[in-house]
């Protein structure tokens, strides 16, 4: 897909999304074409390293020790989950779901990763955000900043893939190269690329698809 249909898309969805009193962002949809979804080898979850950051942070848990937990908070992260924390989620399941879906990213010390699976793994596998795990000499920070760019794809029982791609505040060019790099690695990880792709559309959080192409 060519920049100016994706810039001409993007615009559009902007300018035609009511005003709201909260930061929206934009996001692309990808359907897909000719591909058996029955076939488990043939559906994907991946993370994507947009070029530019996106104007809204993204909430991030970070499971480890207190010394490690004390680093992340100094960084600047959302939640702190220690050990403790994670015996009372596996003790509360409906508690444990809100912490899962409050978050768009986890990461966890190494050594935890196994009591992780036991406590949260139910919770955090079937939306795709089990924890990026680090070693315990890690600086926080580093992860912060680098999930604080990043968007996840997943690729299920239905041909379509949603990417926030970024915020309605934010230069149509920066837009337009994250939408690209968003479907750069959708296309790689389809066995006929971009011929596998059917269509593309845009939006922003409240409104309506434009579809890129007849924008």
């Amino acid at each position: 897909m060519d920049d100016e249909s994706l810039k001409k898309a993007i615009s559009k969805a902007i300018k035609k999304a009511p005003k709201r009193n909260f930061l929206e962002t934009v996001e692309l949809a990808i359907n897909l074409k000719d591909i058996d979804l029955r076939d488990p080898s043939k559906r994907f979850t991946a993370q994507v390293l947009l070029p530019h950051k996106p104007n809204k942070d993204v909430s991030i848990a970070v499971i480890g020790d207190d010394a490690f937990l004390q680093k992340a908070k100094d960084a600047g992260f959302n939640e702190m989950i220690s050990k403790e924390r994670l015996d009372e989620l596996a003790r509360n399941p409906k508690e444990a779901r809100k912490v899962v879906k409050r978050n768009d990213f986890f990461i966890a010390l190494a050594p935890m990763m196994p009591l992780v699976g036991k406590t949260l793994g139910r919770f955090l596998g079937p939306r795709g955000k089990m924890p990026t795990p680090v070693p315990p000499n890690a600086d926080p920070a580093v992860f912060l900043n680098r999930l604080s760019r990043t968007v996840s794809l997943r690729l299920r029982q239905n041909p379509v893939i949603h990417a926030k791609i970024g915020t309605k505040d934010q230069p149509i060019e920066e837009l337009v190269e994250n939408a690209k790099a968003v479907l750069r690695e959708v296309e790689r990880r389809l066995d006929q690329g971009e011929r596998n792709v059917k269509s593309l559309y845009v939006k922003t959080t409240m409104g309506p698809s434009v579809k890129v192409g007849e924008a």
